[in-house]
Formats: C-alpha cells, sequence, structure tokens
C-alpha cells in the first residue's frame, strides 16, 4: 500500500456509493481501508478510524477533481 494515500474518510458506506461508481468509469485505482469492518459492525467506525479511501499515487489528482466535482454539482455532500 505504499504507492496509495488516502485522501478522504468516511463513517459510513453509503456515504461514498456514488463516489465509488464515478472512480471505477474513471478507472482510478483505489481501495477503501476498514470497509468490512465497518460493514459488518457500523459502531465501529469511529473506533478504527472510519473508512479511508486511498487512491493510488498516478491516480491522486484525477480523483481530487472528481471529489471536488461531485460535491459542487449534486445536492449529495462528501462529509
Amino acid at each position: 500500500m505504499e504507492h496509495f494515500k488516502t485522501i478522504a474518510i468516511f463513517t459510513f458506506p453509503a456515504e461514498y456509493a456514488v463516489l465509488r461508481l464515478l472512480f471505477d468509469q474513471a478507472e482510478i485505482r483505489y481501495v477503501f481501508l476498514n470497509e468490512t469492518m465497518v460493514s459488518v459492525f457500523p459502531f465501529y467506525s469511529n473506533a478504527v478510524g472510519g473508512i479511508k479511501l486511498q487512491v493510488h499515487k498516478d491516480d491522486w489528482e484525477q480523483a481530487e477533481e472528481i471529489i471536488k466535482q461531485f460535491g459542487n454539482s449534486s445536492n449529495l455532500k462528501i462529509v
């Protein structure tokens, strides 16, 4: 995971469902850390530090732009 950088942290999986689809469409390499733990035990989210979105260093700028566009063009907000 040395080539990946954390760019966002979420509390629950529903907060990034649309973002995951946008990243898949753009073929961005990403991984969500702690996703399984929080899916099984939702109240552990704060204890494990949330669900961390990590993006490959080569895709970081494109991912940031998608997050920025998503936040500006939608009623949904990334918290």
